[in-house]
Parts: structure tokens; sequence; C-alpha cells
């Protein structure tokens, strides 16, 4: 070819507008053969790149071409998080590609997004009201539209907390990329954020817990049981309403976590828990075992009332018509208790923070509460351990677990 130059061995390398170029014939990632191209000022620069294309060819697939961010995110969701990580996570992510990454980065090479590019997106995305910026007022019932649809910008403006996390998962995904050898650098983990001011922890005190748990007692709450074993036993509130009765021994007094129920989008997951440290066998304290024995009790009665609109499961809690318990309507069922009994509202995440406090009152071992806090040191079970409580609530706890005959 006129004006091609070309030394001994060097192959497909000429000259290219006002340096070089070269192309190696390489198998893409679909499976099929295109070029993969370089450039640069000199032969020399570009017979360099050009050695190293052919090792990449060598070593697996290669992509010809760089995809935009949108583009990689699409697989990454696809062909990484989907596969391997927890349903939830996904559904995490995948929110926060299709709502703010992909509109704000989407179209973006992937090998030519700088730190100013991210910097600037993320900093729009914290002084934007979503309610306008996604619609939520406009896709409510006419009747209903209070704010951005009608004119009236509501300022939903998204926390630190929430910036922090769209970093997060737009580093998650880049360091993927470096990963597949897509790119040399995570620009996302040089952006700089406003702090993120810890919220303040809620829990009861002994006193507080021991008269929501008296209310639900007195009260034939049907979830009394489930209040124990989140307050007591410190169970998350997907794996207290994924138990099973298999997973209850009460002759020995144990107790098996190694599941959890959660809400997945339009799913209702009966699944394994998080993390393999979540599973343990934990020892059941007599309150406890009394409240299981009763739940067995009243669910007896309420599958022989419901007859044939009974639906068969070996779930503990169950609604009056045998289907699992929603854990959003767990939620409200909570709060309804806290009223009735007279005590602050906390979430039921916050009430594991109670739990030690509670196993204190129960005179269980610092060692034993531990195992069934699953803290990995320590120190972190002593550091709230140590609350001391009225004798008047220590008394009354035991009562509470004695009083109830099996």
């Amino acid at each position: 070819m006129p004006g091609r130059v070309r030394a001994n061995g060097e192959g497909s390398i000429f000259p290219y507008r006002n340096g070089f170029a070269a192309y190696v014939w390489v198998e893409k990632p679909d499976g099929k053969r295109g070029r993969k191209w370089a450039y640069g000022k000199t032969r020399e620069e570009v017979h360099d790149k050009w050695i190293k294309l052919h090792g990449q060819a060598k070593a697996g697939p290669v992509a010809t071409r760089s995809p935009t961010v949108g583009e990689y995110a699409g697989y990454w969701l696809r062909e990484i998080v989907k596969p391997n990580l927890a349903p939830g996570s996904y559904v995490t992510y995948e929110v926060v590609v299709r709502l703010y990454l992909v509109p704000g980065l989407g179209r973006k090479r992937l090998d030519k997004l700088r730190v100013s590019d991210v910097q600037t997106w993320i900093n729009e995305v914290g002084r934007t009201c979503q309610c306008c910026a996604q619609g939520k007022d406009e896709r409510r019932k006419a009747a209903q539209r209070r704010c951005c649809a009608l004119g009236r910008c509501c300022r939903d403006l998204p926390s630190a907390t929430s910036v922090t996390h769209l970093r997060t998962v737009l580093r998650t995904l880049l360091s993927q990329a470096i990963t597949e050898g897509l790119i040399s650098r995570n620009v996302a983990s040089l952006v700089k954020l406003p702090p993120v001011r810890k919220r303040k922890q809620k829990a009861w005190t002994s006193d507080e817990a021991r008269c929501f748990l008296e209310s639900a007692r007195a009260d034939e709450d049907p979830l009394y049981a489930a209040y124990v074993l989140v307050l007591v036993l410190g169970l998350r509130k997907g794996e207290m309403l994924g138990l099973t009765w298999a997973d209850i021994d009460l002759d020995s007094g144990e107790l098996t976590i190694d599941r959890q129920l959660q809400r997945v989008g339009a799913e209702l997951l009966h699944r394994e828990t998080k993390t393999a440290a979540s599973d343990a066998t934990l020892p059941l304290p007599d309150i406890c075992t009394v409240a299981l024995d009763r739940r067995r009790a009243a669910q007896t009665a309420a599958r022989d009332a419901a007859g044939p609109a009974w639906h068969p499961s070996d779930l503990i809690f169950t609604t009056r018509y045998g289907r699992p318990v929603e854990p959003r309507n767990f939620n409200r069922f909570w709060d309804r208790r806290c009223d009735a009994a007279g005590v602050r509202r906390i979430t039921v995440r916050d009430a594991r923070r109670t739990c030690a406090s509670l196993l204190a009152d129960l005179d269980v071992h610092p060692r034993v509460a531990m195992q069934i806090l699953r803290h990995a040191q320590f120190a972190i079970t002593m550091e709230i351990y140590t609350v001391v409580s009225s004798a008047a609530t220590r008394d009354a706890l035991k009562r509470l677990g004695q009083a109830l005959d099996r």
C-alpha cells in the first residue's frame, strides 16, 4: 500500500494522521474476532503498544472499544452483581444505576471518565430535588399531588449518607472495570464528599423493654414470641420472620439461624442469611422457650379456626391464615405495640442494642451473650453489656420467664 511504512517483523504498523497506528486481531468478549487499535506519535511508542496488545490477545478476550458508563453498568449488573450478590443488593444497585448513574454519567466513555466528571455529577445530585428530577409527584394521582407537579418544589434533597452510597456503588463498578483491564484507575475514589454525621443510636432501657414485653403478653399479642426473640436474642427482623419450627429444639433449648425472610421488589424470599457469620445455633433462655411454646399453641388454634383457608408452611410467625408476615407489616405492629406499652418508639433494628442489657438482667454469661449477639470482638459485647438496670427490672424479667407455665 503506498505510503505504508513497515519495519521488519513489526507487522501492521503504519503512518496515521500526525503519528502512527497499529492493530492486532483479537477475540472479543462476545466470541467474535475484531481489530484492536493503538495510536501514538512515534513508531517506537506504537510498537510498544502493539507488543502489549499481542500479549493481551494471547491471554484472553479483549474489548475492541471502550464501552460507555451506561453500557458497562448494564453488563456489570447482569453478569457480576446479579449472579454473585444477594437479591437485595442487586435491587439496591439497580436503582442507583437506573435513577442516578445512567442519567448523569451514562454517555461518558468508561476510559475517558475523569475525576472532575464524577465530582460535578455527585455535587449536582446532592443539590437537586429528587422529587423533581425523578417525577415522584407527577406519578401520584392528580388529587394527591402536593409539590413538584404543582410548581412547589419540596426540596427533597438526598442526605449525605445517600450521596456517599452513590459514590460507593460507582467505585465498586469501576473496581470491576479495573479488574477486567478496561481502565487503569478508579476516579470515584478521588472525589470529595461532605462529611456524614453518624446517626445517634437509640435503645431502650431494661425497664422500657420489660414494659414492652409485659404489655404484649398481657394483651396476648400473637407476635409476643417474636418480640421476645428480637429483644432477648437480638435477632434481626428477617432472621426472626424466617424461623421455622425445624429450627427450634425446645427440649434442648436451642435455636438455629440460617435463613431469613426478605422482601425484594415484588418477591418475598425465604433464603439463606446474608453472610455465613450470621448463621449460628443459640441457647434459648427460659423466657424464649416459654414464649415459643405459647406461640405453637396459638398457631395450632389459628390453623384449626382457618380450616381450608389455611396456607400450610413451617414458619413460626404467620398471619391468621398461615401466610408469612410481611416485614413492613411487622414494623407497623411493632410501632403499635410501642404506643400501647407507653414506651419510646425505636426501630426493630435499634432493639438489637437493647438485647445485651436484657441478657445481663437474665444473668446470661457475657461470653454466651457474645455468641448470641454474634459479635466479632468481646469488647463490643461488654461495651453495651455492662449497663446497670434496676433490681426491679431484673426480678421482673426473671418472673416473666418463670411465671408462664409451659
